[in-house]
């Protein structure tokens, strides 16, 4: 009898532990970044550039990220991908006859992976996902996803914010009034600092717990001049550059993520050609030689959103990789713009340079809550998102397992 109360006093006890543990641990937000969410795309369209490409459909379909159609119908995928600039709204439009929806906005499937057909293959959150649900928090209730039409740059993101902010609140509702952890990537940091800085300190300080950044672009990245040029194929060797550059071009968050004049010297070469150099003070040349002068309009409309870089007013935790093999600079021969450059490489996460991830350091003396910095050696700027490291480390975070002491820079 005795031993029969014993035990289950001690399931009750465990029982209560593991409560306690699980409400300890505050709700997340996920917010991917550039190519991090999925495209559908509904068409009733007057023309196509190649026959076979379909015009019409009567359902929406997965454009982004469909590895089939990427790589067998890329002229058909450009062409519904691209946006078209209004120069007097200073907005872009969705290409002609294209509907497009961002899918899974407040659940996490959608930024789990990128291609529902082949899953395994095009994993994004989904292991960071996996840790937190084994620490106890529930898919789409203590778990949720943002994602974002990442073609656009957040001049143009008026009612995701509004949508963001209103599911943080209901977050923070649907659990027992814990504040939020906000987990973003690559473009999804930038994104997510100037939606906080658009935010009241009073709002900040009652919904939300803290900011963990991956792979942040804080001032730029060299690798986008390059797509600006000649186009990036995304290492996928069948995918022509010249093609899918028709699309990265009019990508506003292409121009918003190029690199920054607070963050490059004025006489660093970024992009050299046959008689031609340029710096960040040239990007309206560079333009005007692409013969892409809308590309120059684009730049002006986003440069400005979060360049002073404002710290976000909230716990911050600012992790990335480094020693990396990173584009700095590219050299173009004879058939600029339409050939590949050489690269030359410097240090990174592989995408985005050394010196725009340690755009976060600057908050440690500009805000009162802590900046905690947090190096992977090694780690890819999307591979990241699978590194066991960096698993770990996101969990010891949420569940306030360390302090953090030795990362905390001083205030």
């Amino acid at each position: 009898m005795a031993a029969s109360a014993r035990t289950l006093l001690e399931l009750l006890l465990l029982l209560i532990l593991t409560i306690t543990f699980t409400i300890s641990i505050n709700p997340v937000i996920l917010v991917p970044g550039d190519g991090g969410s999925q495209i559908t795309a509904r068409l009733n369209k007057s023309a196509s550039p190649i026959v076979y490409c379909e015009k019409k459909t009567n359902y929406y379909y997965t454009l982004w990220l469909d590895l089939t159609q990427i790589t067998v119908a890329q002229d058909c995928f450009v062409d519904n991908m691209r946006l078209v600039y209004d120069n007097v709204t200073r907005k872009t439009l969705d290409s002609p006859g294209v509907s497009i929806d961002i899918p899974g906005f407040g659940s996490t499937p959608t930024v789990e992976y990128l291609d529902p057909a082949r899953e395994r293959f095009t994993t994004y959150y989904y292991y960071v996902v996996k840790e937190l649900v084994k620490l106890g928090l529930t898919r789409n209730v203590s778990i949720r996803g943002a994602p974002y039409d990442f073609r656009r740059s957040p001049n143009e993101f008026q009612d995701y914010f509004k949508n963001f902010k209103s599911m943080v609140e209901e977050t923070y509702k649907m659990n027992n009034g814990s504040r939020v952890t906000i987990i973003a990537h690559s473009m999804g940091c930038p994104t997510m600092l100037y939606f906080l800085n658009s935010q009241t300190q009073a709002w900040k300080d009652k919904y939300i717990k803290s900011f963990i950044t991956i792979s942040g672009v804080w001032g730029g990245a060299a690798k986008t001049l390059r797509v600006m040029a000649s186009g990036d194929n995304l290492g996928i060797f069948i995918l022509k550059d010249n093609i899918v550059r028709k699309y990265q071009r009019t990508a506003t968050s292409t121009a918003w993520l190029m690199p920054y004049d607070t963050f490059w010297k004025s006489d660093e070469i970024l992009v050299s050609r046959p008689g031609r150099n340029y710096t960040v003070k040239d990007y309206k040349q560079f333009f005007a030689d692409l013969n892409f002068t809308i590309g120059y309009e684009m730049r002006k409309d986003t440069e400005n959103l979060v360049k002073d870089l404002r710290p976000p007013g909230v716990e911050v935790h600012c992790i990335h990789g480094i020693n990396v093999s990173t584009p700095a600079s590219f050299v173009y021969g004879k058939g600029f713009p339409n050939v590949q450059p050489t690269t030359i490489n410097g240090d990174g996460d592989g995408t985005v340079n050394l010196q725009s991830l340690h755009g976060c350091l600057r908050w440690s003396k500009q805000q009162k809550q802590p900046v905690y910095h947090h190096t992977l050696s090694g780690a890819d700027h999307l591979k990241i998102l699978k590194n066991q490291t960096l698993i770990d480390l996101i969990s010891q975070i949420v569940t306030k397992k360390s302090k953090f002491s030795k990362n905390k820079l001083k205030n």
